[in-house]
């Protein structure tokens, strides 16, 4: 931690956000970029960057003419108790 602090302290344009594992806006950001993985890209061949990126941005042209909303099924104060749960507890180690 300490190597840390100070490499930060030595680049002040970088800025760490703590970012929780369980934060469900971070899950829907994983399904998403999974989805794409497995409909745009998995087993394609694509001769450049250029190809890749015309393949994906296709795909999610396509997408946002037929998708629905990505639906958090945790409710809200589920999800802030656990917060205050966790800033309660001991670090783990």
């Amino acid at each position: 931690m300490a190597e840390v602090t100070h490499w930060l302290a030595q680049n002040p344009r970088i800025t760490v956000y703590f970012t929780p594992t369980s934060g469900s806006w971070m899950n829907m950001v994983g399904s998403w970029f999974s989805i794409i993985e497995r409909q745009a890209i998995h087993r394609g061949t694509f001769t450049s960057v250029t190809a890749l990126v015309t393949a994906i941005r296709r795909f999610v042209t396509n997408w946002n003419t037929r998708c629905e909303p990505f639906v958090w099924t945790k409710p809200a104060n589920e999800i802030l108790d656990k917060i205050k749960r966790k800033r309660h507890s001991p670090p783990d180690h």
